[in-house]
């Protein structure tokens, strides 16, 4: 037996760990509410995409004879059309399929804007002196002492009332969010022997900023964002449900509620279906989100 041969040669992982992303998923599958809840969001987008395809009528076409007409399984409703249809005899059906499309693409705007300058902010907070440091939460919590919504009803209220404005006053009001969460993280890392050994090499500021520290800090602000992802849907509804979000026809799921809140005794789809499209989105991402949460966080992992 060459003992010297054996030696050189490179040591067998004993414990041959799976990549990143089979252990994320290893993790997150735990957590059964998380898995049907993000089933249920990937089907919503998958709705979202193909609505056009698979939506029996345009969103904003009248039907005058079938005003406020039930869904199938009621007296005097059609299959044509499954679900009523609303005050001026548009196919509810075909609006909510439409309507996702709106939901999402607020969801993924906000969370978009509203991500990418809250971190650059909590980063450039978690590296500045002290002074700028403290200028910068400042604003941010005087930002948090407002209510969410109404500080959204104000900003819109200012831009004038649109889709468009609706983001940015929601995006506005989830930026602190994440420059909090951010710097939490940057400070609790720039303490860590690696950033250490990094300066030690000669690693600029710059290059501690955003190779060395950020991707070390993603983790929560993922979870942040699918989160912030049902809070943009419910805020862009609330707008809509208020006026000061989507304008009609636009069969956004708030503005439908909007709507037909006057046919609430009488018609109870045209509020029920919009409420429950907002609800199901909203808890399935919810639930999507704490899987996350479990997954990234590493004190519930087990070894």
């Amino acid at each position: 037996m060459n003992t010297a041969t054996d030696a050189a040669k490179p040591a067998t992982p004993v414990d041959e760990r799976p990549g990143r992303l089979a252990e994320f998923w290893f993790y997150f599958r735990e957590n059964r509410g998380a898995v049907i809840g993000m089933w249920v969001f990937v089907a919503f987008v998958l709705v979202a995409l193909l609505a056009g395809v698979i939506a029996p009528y345009d969103p904003t076409q009248q039907f005058r004879e079938h005003l406020l007409q039930p869904p199938f399984w009621q007296e005097g409703g059609e299959l044509a059309f499954p679900l009523g249809t609303d005050a001026v005899g548009r196919d509810m059906l075909s609006r909510l399929l439409h309507g996702a499309r709106y939901s999402f693409y607020v969801g993924i705007i906000v969370v978009a804007v509203s991500a990418l300058g809250g971190v650059m902010v909590g980063l450039f907070a978690g590296f500045a002196p002290k002074w700028v440091d403290t200028i910068i939460m400042r604003v941010m919590d005087i930002i948090l002492a407002f209510p969410s919504l109404l500080l959204a009803l104000v900003l819109v209220a200012i831009l004038g009332p649109s889709l468009t404005n609706a983001m940015i006053a929601i995006a506005i009001v989830l930026q602190p969010h994440y420059v909090r969460l951010t710097r939490a993280s940057v400070l609790s890392e720039r303490s860590k022997d690696y950033v250490t050994a990094s300066k030690v090499t000669g690693a600029g500021i710059w290059r501690l900023m955003f190779i060395t520290v950020l991707p070390n800090c993603l983790s929560p602000i993922i979870v942040q964002g699918a989160l912030s992802f049902s809070t943009a849907i419910l805020d862009a509804a609330a707008l809509g449900f208020l006026g000061m979000g989507a304008q009609p026809p636009t069969p956004e799921w708030g503005t439908m509620l909007a709507e037909a809140r006057e046919f609430i005794l009488r018609a109870w789809w045209v509020v029920t279906f919009p409420g429950l499209a907002i609800l199901i989105t909203v808890l399935a991402i919810n639930l999507m989100g704490d899987g996350l949460r479990d997954a990234f966080d590493p004190k519930l992992k087990r070894s």
